[in-house]
């Protein structure tokens, strides 16, 4: 199994290698990819040093698979160069998401809709995947109306330069700034551009995207956005009504026997999810799970995930291993 990590040099790249290497993926060779400037630089997966090579000498060592996290306009530019030779990509950025043509999935809740005709694969927005995760099996049991989050993300979903701008805010250095203003002791309510209608780019792709997964455009969300000085995880706080009423505790039920979700709801020890301990762990927690006393079958829970291990690398490797496991490659 021949495996290209494109971006292997950034933020995610180096969480995937980290998941590849711990998950043990049937790595034979790997080629790890990034742009011109770190083109011959190394690294190292599993004791062994690669040489990070460039997008083209990639492509012409036709990989089994290559995982994609190097920005939208790289993957519109050279997924479709890679899918040409035979490369199934599995593609982190949001240029295919939406594309009618291409599945987006979460293995957990779609994966069988794959087949090995699907050469380019979307994988879905980080903070989407962890909701959608809690969202889908309550779906099926009791029919979604419609979906408000909030959401507390983590400087990690901007990059490196977000986390170099809070370090250097927390020692009182003036350094490059990845956001417009001082992330240290504040929330910026903005995640990505502004769309026309005053929602941003990440607040519509939880609409859009969870609609898509999840299989149901009549599902109503509205989201804002939130970015707050945590490097651990995204948290959500989200509001649930549903078309039939439910029991809460079989509400707990449900999600504790969901693959991919820890139930951590607890008042009386105070054990509830937070960015702190889901740091570096794949799965997604829930807590804080309770009944809605303003509105009929309405529901309220709080959903943390390390944004870069299920809402980025392992959600992709997930899906690569679900591709080997079908013979889908």
């Amino acid at each position: 199994m021949r495996v290209a990590v494109v971006g292997a040099t950034g933020m995610v790249g180096e969480v995937m290698l980290q998941v590849l290497a711990e998950r043990n993926f049937p790595v034979t060779e790997l080629i790890p990819v990034a742009s011109e400037k770190s083109v011959g630089k190394e690294i190292e997966f599993k004791g062994t040093k690669y040489k990070v090579v460039g997008l083209q000498t990639a492509v012409e060592m036709r990989p089994d698979i290559a995982l994609f996290s190097a920005g939208g306009e790289t993957s519109l530019e050279w997924a479709p160069k890679f899918a040409e030779v035979g490369t199934t990509v599995i593609d982190n950025s949001s240029a295919w998401r939406m594309d009618p043509t291409k599945k987006l999935i979460v293995p957990e809740i779609n994966a069988s809709e794959l087949t090995k005709e699907d050469k380019i694969i979307a994988n879905p927005n980080c903070s989407t995947i962890q909701m959608v995760l809690v969202l889908a099996p309550l779906h099926k049991k009791y029919k979604i109306k419609r979906v408000i989050v909030s959401t507390y993300q983590s400087i990690t979903g901007t990059g490196v330069k977000a986390v170099q701008q809070l370090e250097n805010e927390y020692v009182g250095i003036q350094g490059e700034m990845a956001y417009k203003y001082q992330i240290h002791r504040n929330a910026i309510p903005q995640c990505d551009s502004f769309e026309e209608n005053g929602y941003t780019k990440e607040e519509m792709k939880l609409v859009r995207e969870t609609q898509k997964i999840i299989g149901d455009k009549t599902i109503a969300v509205t989201a804002t956005a939130i970015r707050i000085p945590v490097v651990g995880g995204h948290s959500e706080a989200v509001n649930v009504e549903f078309a039939n009423d439910f029991n809460v505790s079989e509400i707990r039920d449900i999600l504790h026997h969901t693959d991919g979700v820890v139930v951590q709801d607890n008042t009386d020890t105070y054990t509830y999810p937070m960015p702190l301990f889901a740091q570096g762990k794949d799965e997604v927690f829930v807590g804080r799970i309770r009944r809605d006393e303003s509105q009929p079958n309405s529901l309220n829970m709080w959903i943390v995930a390390d944004n870069l291990r299920k809402g980025a690398a392992t959600n992709t490797i997930q899906i690569a291993e679900y591709l080997v496991a079908n013979k889908l490659v």
